[in-house]
């Protein structure tokens, strides 16, 4: 068994970490560490089964089930949860799958600051954040609040082996651009970028192994682990360039947010390779590519991963709306961010070509 806390954000609170083959059988010893008694399980209608064996396991500890959590979070769906959480009386919500879900759980949190326990499936790291992204009028924002922060975190490794290979990759891609992006924040440290840089590694040395023989439960617990990591350095600094793209891509379009991620991420790292060239000399060195931007498009077509947006339905037209879209209240970036740039970018991104 491991259990252990983390914190990097002094203004946080720690958080308890449980990280352990069969962990999610332990969800009932935690409601006991934080008091609880009426947990309000959610999840997706994709995972409703998982949700009812989670629920079915508590017993009289769990309240209800919400199984609609959707991508991107709309809010019109969190004030359906949050009429569910209030009927029954709930004191915890508990979330067991990818970002729809935990983002469902900290929108939730954020309106009631009701604790909550997590459960990831995916790779996506959303779980070991502050923040929250959410859509409301057609548009995604996100915010920053520790109220949103999870207060325990369930890793439970057999739970990730039944990801198909394909989501195993791209939600892997998801992770590795938080610890992409953590190494040229504006707030970058030397403990980030030794958090951000492990991470990394885990992904670029354990997914392989882990597309060969998805049920490898050592490959599954590191990949899940560099999952952590990744999310963790997310925490601690500030996003830029590719997250503002993806937030603004999914969120206008509609678009699977770690396929977004997958594509993206090569095109945002080049964007930002010339201005952080140094911050991004370990990648290109760990990938053994003469870029870093070139090693990470090298590595997602080795696993197989979406690489060309126009595979999505998305248009021209619709690079032009996003390009507008991300030029509008920017997030900071180590290069300005322009106009025609970034639609240059986008339509790289767009074709799928190996980035410069």
């Amino acid at each position: 068994m491991s259990v252990f806390h983390a914190g990097f954000d002094p203004s946080g609170d720690v958080v308890r970490v449980r990280f352990e083959p069969g962990a999610r059988h332990c969800i009932k010893d935690e409601l006991e560490v934080l008091g609880c008694s009426r947990a309000l399980v959610l999840t997706t209608p994709q995972q409703e089964a998982q949700g009812t064996e989670i629920a079915d396991a508590l017993g009289n500890k769990a309240c209800g089930l919400f199984a609609n959590a959707t991508m991107h979070t709309p809010v019109e769906v969190t004030a359906e949860a949050m009429k569910v959480a209030t009927d029954t009386g709930a004191d915890v919500v508990v979330a067991i799958g990818g970002g729809s879900t935990i983002g469902l759980a900290k929108a939730i949190a954020y309106r009631t600051d009701l604790p909550q326990i997590v459960v990831p499936t995916t790779y996506a790291g959303s779980e070991a954040t502050s923040v929250l992204g959410q859509m409301e009028n057609g548009t995604k924002q996100t915010l920053k609040s520790p109220r949103v922060q999870p207060e325990v975190v369930i890793y439970d490794p057999e739970l990730v082996m039944t990801l198909p290979a394909n989501m195993t990759v791209t939600s892997g891609l998801n992770a590795m651009a938080h610890a992409i992006e953590a190494l040229y924040s504006q707030d970058a440290n030397p403990l980030s970028n030794e958090l951000a840089l492990a991470g990394i590694r885990s992904f670029v040395n354990g997914l392989p192994d882990v597309v060969k023989d998805l049920r490898d439960i050592q490959a599954r617990t590191d990949t899940l682990f560099g999952s952590w990591l990744c999310g963790s350095v997310m925490a601690q600094v500030g996003m830029a360039l590719h997250h503002k793209l993806c937030h603004t891509i999914g969120g206008s379009l509609n678009l699977p947010h770690s396929k977004v991620h997958a594509i993206i991420l090569p095109h945002a790292t080049a964007y930002n390779e010339v201005a952080a060239a140094e911050s991004l000399a370990p990648i290109a060195k760990l990938l053994n590519s003469n870029s870093a931007a070139g090693g990470l498009y090298d590595f997602a077509k080795s696993l197989d991963a979406p690489r060309a947006l126009k595979d999505f339905g998305v248009s021209k037209i619709d690079l032009d709306k996003v390009a507008d879209l991300a030029v509008m209240n920017p997030y900071w970036n180590p290069c300005s961010i322009e106009r025609e740039a970034v639609r240059a970018l986008l339509g790289r991104a767009w074709e799928g070509a190996r980035p410069e």
